[in-house]
Order: structure tokens, then sequence, then C-alpha cells
């Protein structure tokens, strides 16, 4: 029998298959699973750089659950393949997990500084010029490549209305479902080193300044 996942009721679970199934249409399909302490986070990567070098940003979508306080884990599977359970309080778990680059990049928990917060009407703005930009600049019958290239140009700028924040922050709230009916809400912003936290009501927005490759400063050996 597949493992499952063993939330408190069935609405909890609903949560997750709702945000498992808006990560599927994106483009990594891939879910990271971390539970401790009764607290499932849950995480896709709505942008993330598929090769070495590439310009795609990283930008993560994460919602916290309640869930069994015994369970522990952290794995990543596939988004689509998450089912509803023997009932409606659990998940099912696919037999096997998947590999995703963008999941071995962990947040940091602690030294997050406020920042201005950023308007959902802005938010909300910042989609329907990146979705316009992106229809725009493709051709009738794109391929791959160029479509990954054009959105990592368009969701990767910089957008005035969110305060220098990058658009991919806007796409990613709307993609997950995070961004509220009410126009007149603010997201909240921190920060700290590289990363920036969005947080809205429904989850967070975690996006990275630029890609590391892991690769140190090259350093010149010898003598002149």
């Amino acid at each position: 029998m597949a493992a499952q996942l063993v939330f408190p009721d069935s609405r909890t679970a609903t949560d997750l298959l709702t945000f498992a199934r808006r990560a599927a249409r994106l483009g990594d399909p891939a879910v990271r699973l971390r539970a401790a302490g009764g607290t499932l986070a849950v995480s896709a990567a709505p942008l993330s750089p598929r090769g070495f070098g590439e310009d795609t940003p990283t930008v993560l979508g994460m919602r916290f659950l309640r869930i069994d306080p015994e369970l522990a884990c952290d794995l990543v599977v596939d988004a689509g393949a998450l089912r509803t359970g023997d009932d409606a309080s659990r998940v099912a778990l696919p037999d096997s997990g998947v590999s995703a680059a963008w999941a071995g990049i962990s947040p940091p928990r602690t030294g997050w500084i406020p920042s201005e917060p950023v308007p959902v009407q802005n938010l909300t703005r910042a989609v329907r010029r990146g979705v316009d930009a992106v229809a725009r600049a493709l051709p009738a019958s794109p391929g791959e490549d160029l479509v990954r290239t054009v959105r990592a140009a368009v969701w990767g700028s910089p957008d005035d209305g969110l305060g220098g924040l990058i658009a991919g922050v806007a796409f990613a709230a709307d993609a997950l479902g995070f961004l509220p009916e009410d126009a007149g809400d603010a997201a909240s912003v921190l920060r700290t080193g590289t990363w920036t936290r969005v947080t809205l009501a429904r989850g967070h927005v975690l996006v990275r300044a630029g890609n590391p490759t892991g690769l140190t400063a090259v350093r010149a050996t010898g003598g002149r």
C-alpha cells in the first residue's frame, strides 16, 4: 500500500492537492514536502533554471499546513501523482520520488528583516503586464527553448510597481493561487541576505537574487 500523509481534516488535505495541481501545470511539476513538529512545508518552483548558466530566476512558492505531529520527512515527488488516500483527510504519495535541482535550495529560517509592503493590486497588474509581454514576444509556434528564454527575460525583470522585485514574484503568487480577491490588501516583504520573501494570507513567494552555480571564483596562482 502506498504511503499516505495524514492530515487533521479533509480541508487541509484538499489544500495540499490544490497546491499540487497548480504546481503541476507550471514548468517544473515537482513539489517538496518537509514535515516536522506537526507542520508540513510544501513548496514548488514556478520559475527555476534548468541548465548551467540559464538566466531563469529561482522563484519558490510555499505553504504551511498542519499534519500528523509524529511525521518527519523531506522528500520531492511529482505533484501530479499525489492522490486522495483511504479517506478525504489523507493524501497518498507516489511509489518513488523525483529529482529537482531547486529542491536543494533552502531559504533561511531566521534573520528576516521587514521591508516596504507591496499592494496586491500592484501584483495583479504586474501579472497582466507580464502575460501581455510574453504573448507579444512569442511567435505563433515557439519552441520550448524560446519560450523559456522569453519567460526568463520577462519574469526575471525588476518591476517598478513591486518596489524593484522581479515580476516573477507576481507570476508565482498568481499561478499558485496566493493572490486574494480583495485588491486593497497588501503583501508583506521581508529580506535576508540574497533572499526576499513576499507573504500573503494563502502562502509565501521566495526569490533568491542571482543563480549561483556552485563554482568558486577563479584565483590567480603561481608567481609572475
